[in-house]
């Protein structure tokens, strides 16, 4: 049975730094898209980011360029989200996910196109 488990969320100041890290079980993401979505109360979930299975082609939603870090270690079956210079508006629960296929395209940006979610880790940025 495949397993996606977040990992690393909690309650962080402004400015502050959190990596969350997603572990998966069960098969090999190794050649599969993975990514990062979020949903704040209220609202409805959004896209952060996404990585291509080999690492080399990462996406990330324009709200959190230039802050937010996507990663994978193969060796480990992990994905990984560095998160810096946090804001009170990133708070959400942050949810990782997995394709089952292994093309990558502009469509990943979608909750629709991956196949396994994990059960989500809250992320709470104070002001």
């Amino acid at each position: 049975q495949v397993q996606l488990v977040e990992s690393g969320g909690g309650l962080v100041q402004a400015g502050g730094s959190l990596r969350l890290s997603c572990a998966a079980s069960g098969r090999s993401f190794s050649k599969s898209p993975m990514g990062w979505f979020r949903q704040a109360p209220g609202k409805e979930r959004e896209f952060v980011a996404t990585i291509s299975g080999s690492g080399g082609i990462r996406y990330y939603a324009d709200s959190v360029k230039g802050r937010f870090t996507i990663s994978r270690d193969n060796a480990k079956n992990t994905m990984y989200l560095q998160m810096n210079s946090l804001k009170p508006e990133d708070t959400a629960v942050y949810y990782c996910a997995a394709d089952k296929d292994e093309r990558f395209s502009d469509t990943l940006r979608y909750a629709y196109e991956y196949d396994y979610w994990g059960q989500g880790t809250q992320v709470t940025v104070s002001s």
